[in-house]
């Protein structure tokens, strides 16, 4: 093991992909020449070459569609969107043809694309570079969605949604890349997309999350440690497939759930948790599935706005400790 920031965790996981694999190559906006807005690709032409590491033009149809078409011709492309919210450019190359192909043509070819999509909240960056978007691509088929938690996460999950054989989503939010961790040394070290990992254990309630929110979840179950309230935390690190066995165990151990993101409440992944928990795990429960979200507006640029608008520890913990309180 040793440390390594988020950024630096996806750095190695690139780097070690590409000299595993000759078919791996990246292409984005301002990724060669510049190294990335957050640093997340330095070094890497010069190890590489431009041929791997490909500054492209600023179209995110043609950039998707690309990889679409090198993907079916054996190569496993990475590609860089920037920011999330630019998704929105290229939903047809992404959710018409590359989601859909492999069960077109029935199982005659796969689509091994990766996308990495910065997200999240962070430092008034406005409606359009803020945007959680992953509940669109879980509903989806033929998507994987991945959402590292810190920088262990990062670099387990992109090796494995590079090796694997379904276009896959990488969300990594943006605040997290400065965000130091401990990293395993093994260049094969890869997370199985769809195993949620638990990170706390508790008694009372378990609060169940990904991404960025795991560290506030993390918080709010040592705040409410110091209250007598025993919380269990489970990382998701993959929103599809769910890990719905862990979750159903999580309902059966601890019998209350809240359910935390920083995506959009309305329509997210927290409700089809919720769903699920209902349909399934109903008897497990002593109250209600809690879910945690950001507001249903566009996110604010003004400071105070913004941080109004996503649950952080405090409101986390509140909703816990209500439950665990059978005050809802």
């Amino acid at each position: 093991m040793h440390a390594a920031t988020f950024s630096e965790a996806t750095l190695e996981a690139m780097r070690e992909e590409m000299r595993r694999d000759a078919t791996v190559f990246l292409m984005g906006e301002d990724i060669a020449k510049q190294g990335g807005i957050f640093g997340q690709f330095k070094g890497l032409p010069e190890e590489f070459g431009f041929e791997r590491v490909r500054d492209t033009p600023i179209s995110e149809a043609a950039l998707v569609g690309a990889g679409v078409g090198a993907a079916l011709t054996g190569c496993r492309p990475v590609v860089d969107m920037h920011f999330a919210d630019f998704i929105t450019c290229s939903m047809d190359e992404l959710v018409n043809q590359a989601a859909k192909l492999r069960a077109m043509f029935g199982e005659q070819c796969v689509v091994p694309m990766t996308l990495r999509a910065p997200d999240g909240i962070t430092k008034s960056a406005g409606a359009q570079h803020s945007q959680s978007l992953e509940s669109w691509f879980v509903h989806t088929p033929g998507l994987e969605v991945v959402v590292p938690a810190d920088p262990e996460d990062a670099k387990g999950l992109l090796k494995a949604a590079i090796r694997s054989n379904n276009p896959t989503l990488y969300f990594e939010h943006k605040a997290l890349f400065p965000v130091k961790g401990m990293v395993p040394d093994d260049d094969d070290f890869v997370i199985p997309i769809g195993k949620a990992k638990p990170m706390r254990d508790g008694a009372d309630v378990t609060i169940v999350t990904y991404g960025i929110t795991v560290t506030r979840a993390l918080e709010a179950a040592a705040l409410l440690e110091a209250e007598g309230i025993e919380v269990a935390v489970l990382n998701l690190r993959t929103v599809w497939p769910l890990d719905y066995d862990a979750i159903a165990d999580a309902a059966a151990r601890t019998h209350r759930i809240v359910v935390a993101h920083e995506a959009v409440r309305v329509g997210g992944v927290g409700a089809e948790i919720a769903a699920f928990l209902g349909e399934h795990c109903f008897d497990d429960l002593d109250g209600p599935v809690v879910r945690l979200g950001a507001a249903h507006v566009p996110v604010p640029f003004a400071p105070i706005l913004q941080e109004a608008m996503y649950p952080k520890a405090p409101a986390i913990a509140d909703a816990a400790r209500r439950l665990a309180r059978r005050e809802l």
